[in-house]
């Protein structure tokens, strides 16, 4: 299903595949877990989540990419919305994430589960959150976190 927001912009002769993923805005003591990549070509700051495997509905894949990138342990409360995002990954090829985003909540640490050794737990404010994330459609979501919880 195509999403009704869409954020960033297609490179000229760039073919963009579409691809469903699934985000998660997890919160502790007012601060949004964040993870800052640094793998080359890659660097940056997501929120945790990323692409939905064969066989993964959008809650599978939100506790599997935490535990991956983070050792977070969560389970999926409610969903934000949808949105895309077109970006090119550093091996050139150019994706569409068709991405669905949730509230989720953290329900245990396991730090020997995580395997991304290029992936780092960072808790930033939501107001640095906003401001780091490297994909729009990341940024959205934080910020329909915000407005949803009342703060903004």
């Amino acid at each position: 299903m195509k999403p009704v927001l869409q954020f960033g912009e297609k490179r000229p002769g760039v073919a963009y595949r579409d691809r469903p993923a699934a985000f998660g805005v997890a919160v502790r003591d007012g601060r949004v877990a964040c993870v800052r990549i640094t793998g080359p070509g890659n660097e940056g700051w997501d929120i945790p989540g990323g692409a939905i495997d064969e066989g993964e509905d959008e809650g599978q894949a939100l506790a599997r990419e935490f535990r991956e990138e983070t050792g977070l342990i969560v389970r999926p409360l409610r969903r934000l919305g949808r949105a895309g995002q077109y970006f090119v990954r550093a091996d050139g090829e150019g994706l569409n994430n068709l991405c669905a985003f949730h509230v989720v909540e953290v329900v245990d640490e396991q730090p020997g589960a995580k395997v991304e050794d290029d992936h780092e737990l960072i808790w930033l404010t939501p107001e640095e959150a906003i401001r780091r994330l490297k994909h729009d459609a990341h940024a959205w979501a934080v910020t329909t976190w915000l407005r949803a919880a009342g703060t903004a």
